[in-house]
């Protein structure tokens, strides 16, 4: 049996990065920032659904090719918050450390991963 994506470190630290900015983009500031909300919120909620799509198809190098999308989609919600830092002072700083440390551990996988494959080839 496949290992469930719920189980993976880099999920469960994802969906705590969307729980968090879903909580930052409630603030009152953000209320009229329609498009910015709504661009970021696709993207953090895509970092944990590539994973959780990429995982379901039980091979590695699909799986790999969603876990580069997830971490693209983090690189881009982190490009989201140091704008929500420049234009609205809004200390965003422990959630962009966030991102880069999920941007490595997804890093850290895709290598695991590519590995793993190329060992199964040889």
């Amino acid at each position: 049996m496949a290992v469930e994506f719920e189980s993976f470190e880099v999920y469960k630290q994802a969906a705590n990065l969307t729980k968090n900015i879903f909580n930052l983009l409630g603030k009152e500031k953000f209320k009229k920032e329609f498009e910015l909300t709504n661009q970021i919120k696709r993207a953090v909620l895509s970092i944990t659904n590539n994973i959780a799509e990429g995982s379901e198809y039980n091979n590695n190098a699909q799986f790999i090719r969603y876990l580069k999308y997830s971490k693209g989609s983090c690189g881009e919600v982190r490009n989201m918050l140091n704008l929500c830092l420049m234009l609205y002072e809004e200390d965003t700083t422990d959630l962009i450390n966030d991102c880069k440390i999920i941007s490595k551990q997804l890093s850290k996988f895709i290598d695991y991963l590519s590995k793993t494959d190329n060992r199964k080839r040889n």
